[in-house]
């Protein structure tokens, strides 16, 4: 099956959920945040309700009012791709169909986590899901999280599915992601921000990212670099912006990006339970990160 060989664009960011002081969703402030996401951190997409955006405290009404915000504010000039992913494929496909019809471009299924699917399972669930839906589906392998990998052969035989394009690959394993890339088209995007050149050196087409709430235009340019076959260039901005890459992540990088956000004034809130927020000490060493980024929080 040939897919686009880059449906979402290069610069994708799990964006963080806004919450007022109290924890209750900040809709408008979602908006808000989709806008500099878009118009100042140069993304192509934005990923709404994944784990950066706090998907396992959202309830599912928030969820699909999250979805409608973005779409509504950026929509015309960004895609809106929807996490849906649960452990529950029934629960799962409910998700995407309020996805769907909230107006998002695409949705994002991570693998189901905790109760260990089988890969005759994994199939049987991320087809259940690209079946009812009329939208483009990107996988989020991230065995570290789910406790299961997405192996080849499953992601190859997945990607026959004409509604299966893309994987957000988080398991940092650049030999097993080649030998897919060699035998199925689907579009990689890195879920690792420190590890986005590598993964273009292997046919990748870009990144989904958490520290791009920060350095998106940086980051597009290293990607545009190295495709243009500038790869000193590229090179040398993923070294400078490395810092930051890992430094982002010291924490979940949800805590880190609404602390950095709050500094720059931006909509963003406290998270929630069980998450913590950011202390003052951890704020100083993002920022001396950024520093040592070129970059100021």
């Amino acid at each position: 099956m040939t897919h686009d060989h880059r449906p979402f664009g290069r610069l994708i960011t799990a964006m963080v959920s806004p919450f007022h002081d109290d924890g209750s969703l900040n809709a408008e402030g979602a908006a808000r945040l989709a806008t500099y996401l878009v118009d100042e951190q140069a993304n192509d997409t934005l990923v709404i309700n994944g784990t950066a955006g706090e998907s396992p405290t959202t309830s599912d009404g928030e969820k699909e009012t999250l979805v409608r915000a973005v779409v509504e504010a950026v929509g015309d000039r960004a895609k809106v791709v929807a996490g849906v992913g649960t452990n529950d494929t029934r629960h799962t496909i409910e998700l995407a169909a309020a996805a769907e019809k909230a107006g998002a471009h695409g949705l994002l299924v991570v693998t189901p986590y905790y109760n260990k699917p089988t890969q005759a399972g994994l199939v049987r669930h991320f087809t259940a899901v690209a079946d009812t839906t009329g939208l483009p589906v990107m996988l989020y392998d991230i065995p570290h999280r789910s406790g299961v990998e997405i192996t080849t052969e499953t992601l190859v035989k997945l990607a026959e599915h004409p509604r299966i394009v893309g994987v957000k690959d988080a398991k940092g394993n650049l030999t097993a992601t080649s030998w897919v890339k060699r035998r199925a088209d689907l579009a990689y995007y890195s879920g690792d921000d420190a590890l986005t050149l590598p993964l273009l050196a292997i046919g990748g087409v870009g990144v989904v990212g958490t520290s791009t709430h920060l350095c998106g235009p940086e980051t597009k340019e290293m990607i545009e670099a190295y495709e243009r076959g500038d790869v000193t260039t590229a090179g040398e901005l993923h070294r400078r912006l490395l810092p930051l890459y890992t430094g982002i992540f010291k924490l979940p990088g949800t805590i880190m990006v609404k602390a950095a956000l709050k500094v720059r004034g931006l909509p963003a809130g406290p998270v929630r339970s069980p998450l913590v927020d950011a202390t003052d000490a951890e704020l100083a060493e993002l920022r001396d990160d950024c520093a040592a980024a070129g970059l100021a929080l």
